[in-house]
Parts: C-alpha cells; structure tokens; sequence
C-alpha cells in the first residue's frame, strides 16, 4: 500500500492558486486512474486506486495548509504506512520555476509550512516527496499574497502540463522506481544532468 498526499487548502476560493498544486495534481491521478477522492478519513478526503503494480492511496488534508502533518501523521498511522518506503509528497515550491518538478527522496522544508508540519508530525524527512515549481519570473515581494493569488487563463495550459508531468511521475516512481524518476524529471531545462541525491 502506497500513500500519496497533495498539499493545500480545503475551499473553492483556494482551490485555483499555487498553494494548491499538491490538491490538483492529486485530483488529476483520480482522473486518470479512476478513483474518487471523496471518503473522509483522518481528517482528509481520500480516495483508493492502481497505479502501476501498487495499491494506492490518494489523500488531501483538510487540516489547511500549516497543519498538514496532522492528516498525515493520522492516515500513516491507520494505514501503516512506512514513510521513507510508502509515502509520498506533492506539494508547491516557490524556488522552482514554474513548469519545473522535482523528485526527491528527502530534505528539508525550504520554508514550505505545510511540508514543515509533515516532518514535524512524523519525526522524519525520510520520505518521496515531489516538487512542483510555481515560481514567477518576476520578483515577489510578498509569497504569501502570491500563492493564495488566483491563478490567471493564460497560466492555466502551463499548470495542465506541469500537472501532467507531476501524474507521469507517480507512475514512473511506483512503476520504475524513484531513481529513474528522478533521472527522468529531475533534469534542467537546458539538459543538464539531474540533481544528484535530491
């Protein structure tokens, strides 16, 4: 059994904005791969589902953003769930461009609060985690404003192919393993070799 999360914040008025990129590339794994994710269970919508040889679970808190890890601490809890083998994490990241994804294996939070209270609430960064940028080209002054900002048309074709991409990659980790993920996805857009341990 796998445990796939997606970070955000429950609520039409969030559910089109860069804090919600975990919630929606969760909701395009149910789309592709049939599941609903409509079931409430600790403290989050969930959703069962196949993909690849695995059992999958998809989750979204509905704790908010901040308090993220109390959903997940509870779903690894009932589902026994062994976080550094079977959990993973999809989440925004603002020091990635927008269109970029990551796949890691563990590290820190880089600030991220919703991250931050699942490292803190398992006790552990040992688990999968996938990075999906939405980094603006211009200078921010206030991140917060700007990942709860709605998302506008002209970034929404953007969002479906990093939203595809996000999808291929669960399949590939789960399918392949996450090193070849990681060799596949990881890479700079000019074909520089992938992140190395990330």
């Amino acid at each position: 059994m796998k445990l796939v999360v997606g970070l955000g914040n429950p609520g039409i008025e969030y559910q089109f904005t860069p804090h919600n990129l975990g919630f929606l590339a969760v909701d395009r794994l149910a789309e592709q791969y049939g599941a609903e994710v409509n079931n409430r269970r600790c403290r989050a919508l969930t959703g069962k589902t196949r993909i690849g040889p695995e059992e999958v679970v998809l989750a979204k808190p509905e704790t908010y953003m901040n308090l993220s890890g109390l959903a997940v601490r509870e779903l690894v809890g009932e589902l026994e769930i062994d976080p550094p083998r079977d959990l993973l994490v999809i989440y925004d990241e603002l020091d990635l461009p927008w269109g970029t994804i990551r796949v890691r294996q563990r590290g820190g939070t880089a600030g991220h609060n919703g991250l931050e209270s699942v490292v803190n609430a398992l006790g552990t960064q040992e688990f999968l985690r996938i990075r999906l940028g939405i980094g603006p080209e211009f200078a921010v002054n206030d991140g917060a404003k700007y990942v709860l900002s709605q998302l506008k048309k002209s970034q929404y074709e953007m969002v479906d192919r990093e939203l595809d991409a996000a999808a291929e990659a669960v399949k590939v980790i789960f399918s392949e393993g996450p090193a070849a993920a990681m060799n596949r996805f990881n890479r700079k857009a000019s074909g520089a070799a992938a992140d190395e341990g990330e």
